[in-house]
Formats: structure tokens, C-alpha cells, sequence
């Protein structure tokens, strides 16, 4: 994309020409992971054979630590480290989304937004991957799931519309100052010891630390949306309009922020 053109458009019409192409990103998303695992007889469940082998060695672990029931921490901790194990390579690989295209960020006249859009596609291929595994540990207990499991379909929606804009505001922060992709790699590092992943929410004592450790901590909020209907619950009210409310204010500073520096991408490359 050539710089006049770049600093014509605008943050809403990169964002809109990248969603009405999105066939695009999606192509491009798919051949990321397809040249991966080319030459792998299993290809991409490479990596669902060692998420699998990870919930059990950790939920082994840990259900014995806090004396849970394995019927109950198992798939708990199970959807925990499949959802957090996607929130951190999207943050991850947001953070280089536009760095790791550069030369065709250089040359091609494609909106921005799309190489957001392709790191985004390729983490959810690789999810829908991952959670085969969810169902084989409901069997293994002769669990199932229940019609709350249909607030799935929005609690994703929403989960991704809030790690897009993140992903806008790093993808232009992280090519503008290097240094902070590691910064962020550190945080999600720490993030996924703070946020119920392999511990239980209830198992924190009350008080009023726990509670602010907890509620104000936005990846406990965007997991919950998730896992709770997975596992028979619907989530707290709290945790739908947390959610809700990041992707609102979230987009409207990612709007704002795109639309300021985008033309000084190409600059940053």
C-alpha cells in the first residue's frame, strides 16, 4: 500500500474493506497453519495431543493439590487451558501481526486490518482444534453439556470482538517500540497464575483483595463467558456486561488510535 494512499483512508473504511473481504484473511489464515504442519502426518492435532497431555498432567496435579473431584476440576481446568492457551497466542501474535508482514504490507494495496484479521483466524482454526478435547473429558465422566451451552455462540462473538481491537492497539504499538512485544509476552506469562485457570474461583478466602484480584481482572471475565456455559452455568451478570463493555469502549479507543497512526505504519516497518 503506498503512503499517499494510506494516509487517505481511514481507520473505519481499513476495518470495513477487511471484513467484507474477509474470504482474504481467512485464506491467508488457513495457509498459515496448513505450512506449518506440512509435512506431519497428524498435521495441526499435533498440537491438540499436547494440549490433551498437558490438562491431564495439570489437572492431575492440581485436583490433588485442592482435593477437587476430578469429575468436576477436570473439565474445569480443561476449558481453562484451551481458552487461555487462545487468548495468549492472539495477544502474542498480535503483537507481530503487522512486523511479520511487512513486505507485503509494503507492496500490496491491503488493508491493515486484514493481517489482524488472518492472526485472529489462524488461533481460532487452531482453537476449534483444541476443544475436541473438551467433549472427550465430559464422555470420560458421563458428563453432557446442557442448553446453557448455547451462550457459547455470543460469549465467543464478544470474546473475540475485545481481543480484536487489543490486538489493533499492539499490532501498532509493538511495530512502533520493538522492545514491548517481550513486555507483553511477560504479562500474559503472570496472567495465566492471577486469572482462574488452574485454580478455582471459589477456593480464593473472602475478603475484599480476593474479590478486586478477581473482578478486576478482565481475562477472568472474558474466560467466564465461556467456560460457565460450558459447564452448566450461565455466567455472572457481572461477567457479560464487563465484557460488553470493554468491547465497546475498547473499540472506541482502537478506532481512535488506528485512525491516527495508520499512516505512519508503513513508516515504522
Amino acid at each position: 500500500m503506498s503512503r499517499a494512499t494510506s494516509q487517505k483512508i481511514t481507520a473505519w473504511e481499513d476495518i470495513f474493506a477487511s471484513v467484507v473481504n474477509f474470504r482474504l484473511a481467512a485464506l491467508l489464515g488457513w495457509q498459515d497453519v496448513a505450512q506449518r504442519y506440512r509435512r506431519s502426518s497428524v498435521g495441526a492435532f499435533w498440537l491438540t495431543i499436547n494440549m490433551g497431555v498437558l490438562i491431564a498432567a495439570l489437572g492431575l496435579v492440581f485436583g490433588t493439590i485442592f482435593n477437587s473431584p476430578m469429575s468436576e476440576f477436570l473439565p474445569f481446568i480443561c476449558v481453562g487451558l484451551i481458552m487461555w492457551g487462545y487468548f495468549s497466542n492472539l495477544v502474542n501474535d498480535g503483537c507481530t501481526s503487522f512486523m511479520s508482514n511487512s513486505d507485503t504490507m509494503l507492496q500490496l494495496p491491503i488493508p491493515f486490518f486484514t493481517y489482524i484479521l488472518r492472526t485472529w483466524w489462524r488461533n481460532t482454526i487452531i482453537l476449534g482444534h483444541n476443544i475436541i478435547i473438551f467433549p472427550i473429558v465430559l464422555l470420560m465422566f458421563g458428563k453432557f453439556v446442557n442448553f446453557n451451552a448455547l451462550l457459547v455462540i455470543p460469549g465467543f462473538f464478544l470474546v473475540s470482538i475485545n481481543f480484536l481491537w487489543v490486538m489493533v492497539i499492539l499490532a501498532v504499538l509493538c511495530t512502533r517500540y520493538r522492545d514491548l512485544t517481550q513486555i507483553v509476552q511477560n504479562i500474559m506469562q503472570v496472567g495465566m497464575y492471577v486469572t482462574p485457570i488452574m485454580w478455582e474461583p471459589h477456593r480464593l478466602p473472602g475478603g475484599t483483595k480476593s474479590s478486586l484480584m478477581l473482578y478486576l481482572n478482565p481475562f477472568y471475565h472474558l474466560i467466564s463467558v465461556i467456560r460457565d456455559p460450558l459447564l452448566g452455568s450461565t455466567g455472572t451478570a457481572l461477567n457479560w456486561c464487563v465484557v460488553i463493555g470493554m468491547a465497546i469502549v475498547g473499540w472506541s479507543v482502537a478506532l481512535l488510535f488506528l485512525n491516527r497512526y495508520r499512516s505512519r505504519i508503513t513508516y515504522w516497518l
